[in-house]
This record gives C-alpha cells, structure tokens and sequence, in this order.
C-alpha cells in the first residue's frame, strides 16, 4: 500500500493529479498496475502539523507546490525554493527517504528567452536543492521540467495561453493574437498525470537538457513527460473557431485518437458555461414524425435521429453509392430492401428491445414500417456522407 503526498493539491496540476490518484485509491481507475491506500493534499491552508505527519508517513512525495505569479520578484525564490526547504527539511527530520518529485520549469534552463528570469532562477535553486538531497539521503529524487501546460481546471488569464484562449472562446470574451506563428511546446494533463503514477512504478523517463532540447538517458539526472505537441497560437485558434462553430454546423472537427486536437476539444468543452453546454437543434418536423440532423464529421458522414409515428412508412428511395446503418432504439417497426430492377425484397423486423444495426445497400429501395398503432418508432440514422442537395443520391421508390 502506497501513501502519497501532493504539496499544491489545489493547484492546476495537483487536483488533476489528486483526483485520479484517489480514483486508483477507490478502486475506479484499475489499469494503472499501483495500489494507493492514502493521498495526503498539502496546500496553503493546511498546517505545519499536518506536512509534519505526513512527511512521516509518504512512501512518495509529489512537490507540485509553487509561485508563479507573484506580488514582487522576491516571491518567487521565497515560493519557489523556500517551501522546498521546508519540506526536505521536515522529511530529513523524520528519517523518511521515499521518493519525491519536483514540478519545475523549461525557465530553469535559463537560455533563450528564459535567460534573465527571476521565476527561472528560483526554480534552478529548488532543482540543485533536491538533485543534492539525492546525494545526500539515497533518496529517489525525479525533477522534471515542464513546457506550457493545458486541460481541464487550468486557470485562464494566468499563465496558460491555452486556456486564456478555450475560456474567451468558450464565453465569448474578447482575446489577442500577437503573433499566430509563435509556436509552443504543450502538455496535456492527462499525459502529465500518467508519466506521475509511472513514477509510483519506478518507471519515469529519465533524461538529461541541454537547454531546451531533452536528452534521453536512462540514468539521467532529470526527467520529462515524452508526450507534448508543438502547436502555433494560429493553428490553436483555428482549432477552437471549430470547436466553438460546432453546435452552429453540427460538424465534429477531425480529432484523431491522441491527437492535440482531441486534447484541446476536451480542454475547451471544460470551459463552456451553463448556457452553451445544451443546445438545440433542428427537428424537420411533419405529420409522419420527424427526422433531425445530430453530428456532421469532416470525413465519415452524418448521424440523425428519426421518429416515426404509428402505422407510418418511411424512406421508399435508394441510392447508387451512399449507404446506411437504420438503428431502432425504441419502438416496433419493419426494414424492407428491394434490389432495383427485381421483386428480390429481404426484410428485418426490429425493436428497441433487441437494438441491432442493418445496413441500407446501396442500390436497394429502402423503407421503415413503423408497426406499432400506439408507439413511436425511434431510429437513429448513420448516413457514409453529408447530405448534398446538388448531388443527393437518392432516387424515390417504392419498395
């Protein structure tokens, strides 16, 4: 059983990081390969007491507390390298030699743009206090340094540009793009927080920098996260122009599986408010029932949902390329296809009570019966491409 210590559990990265490390505590999140028994979240309103016993008591310590933006200069090596300190100093104090991590910064490389700041120096000192803790204990000691950070819970108008841009976009509020070609390293969270319960497993990426660039070396002094995206602040910006046009075009923008904009769909949809989270849409309403337009994808067609109202028949048309998965989610009806040119007909009885999924061929004239006399018949609909009023390929006829 493991207990873990996260210094700033309240911050960005520590509630990230306490949630899913309390998930594995629970018993919700079961394919990390680690057991948690206890997660103790230091923050500002915790007391000396409380860091004293749990410092007594962590088989690992996270150290993501920091400043980052200070009311003076002073603050952040007061921040910064004065709370490491303390806490090394009251695990020395308590015999406890468990690992621990550090959050640092790229600034720390101090090059580049980084070379004269404050924050950067600080957080230098807070690496060179834990690398010579680490010769002086035995301890374990994993410092890594972070590029820009992005997701869910990160506060905006701070120091994220990511998520200054999701929150205007989300609400509506007005931002500034000085430069669109500036490219940024990024880091995702959820990537972050894996890369930490690795760490649990002694299973870090260790690495050496020079400068910026990461050196991997497998007993290199620091370590670092292998998963970030180089992103410009224009392609961002498109990103969520899409993103925020979508319950207006209902069209899903192209997010492939890990991809930095699955990742930045996930971040934004974090920000909307109430009013945006529910929204409507068109119902194409007669007196058969109604057929509505749900998703639209860049590449992979459209889903609807049509209702049928008793003893009504629908479709009676074919077509020549485009083709249709019919999905009864509630209600009794009949699919019947018919191959143009035959009286071939093959038919499907379905229901909401055993969902299945029955193609529409292409060149088959195509109906559904609803078949109950009380009940509406609910379908959803996957169409291969969007409807196109210029080339519908669709041709009436009865089954």
């Amino acid at each position: 059983m493991a207990k873990i210590l996260v210094t700033g559990a309240k911050g960005f990265v520590g509630r990230n990081l306490c949630a899913q490390l309390n998930n594995i505590k629970e018993g919700k999140a079961r394919n990390y390969g680690v057991t948690v028994d206890a997660v103790y979240e230091y923050d500002l309103d915790s007391s000396p007491e409380e860091l004293d016993r749990w410092c007594a008591e962590a088989d690992f310590v996270f150290n993501l507390a920091g400043v980052n933006r200070p009311q003076n200069q002073e603050e952040f090596m007061h921040g910064n390298f004065g709370f490491a300190s303390t806490l090394l100093d009251t695990l020395k104090r308590n015999h406890n030699t468990c690992p621990v991590m550090l959050s640092s910064s790229q600034q720390a490389s101090l090059t580049g743009r980084f070379g004269n700041s404050e924050y950067g120096r600080s957080k230098k000192a807070g690496e060179e206090l834990f690398l010579e803790y680490g010769v002086q204990t035995g301890s374990r000691v994993l410092v890594y340094r972070f590029p820009n950070l992005f997701g869910k819970w990160c506060r905006p108008n701070y120091n994220s540009a990511v998520a200054t841009f999701c929150n205007a976009f989300a609400n509506d509020l007005p931002f500034t793009v000085n430069d669109p070609s500036v490219e940024l390293e990024l880091l995702y969270i959820d990537d972050l927080v894996d890369e930490m319960v690795a760490c649990l497993k002694g299973e870090e990426h260790r690495c050496e920098f020079d400068g910026l660039d990461v050196l991997p070396l497998s007993d290199g002094r620091y370590c670092y996260v292998p998963t970030t995206h180089r992103v410009t602040l224009g392609n961002i910006v498109r990103l969520l122009e899409q993103f925020a046009a979508q319950p207006r075009t209902l069209t899903i923008p192209d997010i492939p599986s890990d991809s930095f904009a699955k990742k930045l769909y996930s971040t934004y949809l974090s920000y909307l408010p109430k009013e945006k989270v529910a929204f409507s849409l068109k119902m194409n309403v007669d007196e058969r029932g109604s057929f509505t337009e749900m998703v639209h994808t860049l590449n992979c067609g459209q889903v609807s949902v049509n209702i049928s109202r008793p003893g009504i028949t629908k479709g009676q048309h074919w077509h020549n390329t485009k083709w249709e998965f019919f999905i009864v989610v509630s209600g009794h009806g009949l699919i019947q296809e018919r191959k143009i040119g035959t009286d071939e007909v093959i038919e499907f009885e379905v229901s909401g009570d055993n969902i299945q999924c029955v193609h529409m061929l292409p060149g088959y004239t195509h109906n559904i019966i609803n078949l109950s006399e009380t009940e509406n018949l609910v379908t959803v609909m996957y169409c291969n491409e969007i409807f196109n009023p210029e080339r519908p390929d669709t041709y009436f006829e009865k089954v």
